[in-house]
């Protein structure tokens, strides 16, 4: 697993499959992972953001993990399976056992419920966790519920040894170089795999070698793949878009860059960004019900939906950049995803 994720990959944040009366629906649920491995994704995330924190309370987390085991379990890829893990100590590792027994590879461990604590509760709950699985670390964005995390808290945290890799999400390019730094001043540049959930700069974060000095020592990190809401949808083109980043020795090509602005346009229609995310994961719902891939766009949340002017903004985006899209992939396979 560590170095399947330190090769780099794509792993799309899995959304939550419901019919028109908000229970699961079992079948489209298989259908989308299946869809993401068919089109090349090294992993699934599976009870994060994307795929609704109110599982646990509807009960619904263990049966969503199995779906995706299930159907990871049919694929010849050995795909990486990554669980979300959220709460204070006592949910969080109960949720790795869970993920653990379901043959999970790693947890994502959000931080999100530890507002106010000190930087020494943090770390404990980190290490209590690691424990039980092996951490995929979560810097998100404080705009949507994070906490602000130092360099020196990445670097306590990037010294526990079963950390295998870290999710960059803060949305802030200073606080995206603090992850770098306490992973380097860690010395554990070389044991952990660097992911962007940097939705705004995915292919800037792809591409750009992060050369920093320690101790007058220069040595260059690389984000090797992704782990992201917004390669829950077009997850075909995403898979092409980072094997072409991955693939580029020297000179960065000027057309491969501009793609940067590309996506981003693409990412702030699916998220809503204009309405402070509002219709985040709605907006990735309403991409995959166009495809077919889902029958409508319910959350768990009746009060979560489109933003008004949201739908028009996806279909602007998709008909100005239809090359990030895979439509055609998605129509030629759905039915026996589906099956």
């Amino acid at each position: 697993m560590a170095a399947r994720l330190a090769a780099g990959c794509v792993i799309p944040a899995h959304p939550l499959a419901l019919d028109a009366s908000r229970a699961l629906d079992a079948r489209r649920q298989k259908a989308l992972s299946r869809y993401y491995l068919d089109a090349g994704a090294g992993g699934l995330a599976v009870g994060v953001h994307t795929t609704q924190f109110a599982i646990r309370e509807r009960g619904l987390f263990e049966p969503v993990l199995r779906i995706a085991a299930e159907a990871a379990a049919e694929h010849a890829a050995a795909p990486i399976l990554v669980a979300g893990a959220i709460g204070r100590t006592a949910q969080a590792v109960a949720e790795a056992r869970i993920a653990r027994g379901l043959g999970y590879h790693a947890v994502l461990l959000s931080l999100a419920a530890w507002k106010g604590a000190t930087e020494d509760e943090m770390i404990a709950h980190c290490e209590a966790v690691a424990a039980e699985m092996p951490l995929f670390g979560f810097y998100l964005q404080p705009a949507v519920g994070g906490v602000p995390l130092s360099a020196a808290f990445w670097r306590r945290f990037a010294a526990i040894g079963n950390v295998v890799a870290i999710k960059i999400a803060p949305f802030n390019r200073y606080a995206t170089l603090d992850v770098l730094r306490g992973v380097l001043e860690a010395g554990a540049q070389d044991r952990i795999a660097l992911y962007t959930g940097n939705d705004d700069h995915i292919v800037a974060d792809l591409l750009t070698p992060f050369t920093l000095v320690h101790r007058g020592v220069p040595t260059t990190l690389r984000i090797v793949g992704g782990l992201l809401g917004h390669w829950s949808v077009w997850t075909r083109a995403a898979v092409e878009l980072q094997a072409r980043c991955a693939a580029v020795r020297g000179a960065i090509p000027a057309e491969l860059l501009a793609l940067d602005a590309a996506v981003t346009e693409m990412n702030a229609a699916v998220f809503d960004v204009a309405n402070a995310f509002h219709g985040v994961i709605a907006g990735c719902h309403e991409v995959l019900r166009r495809q077919g891939l889902l029958e409508g766009i319910w959350c768990l949340d009746e009060h979560e939906t489109l933003s008004p002017g949201q739908a028009e903004l996806l279909t602007a985006v998709a008909q100005r950049y239809p090359l990030l899209t895979d439509d055609g992939f998605v129509a030629a396979n759905l039915h026996r995803w589906l099956s």
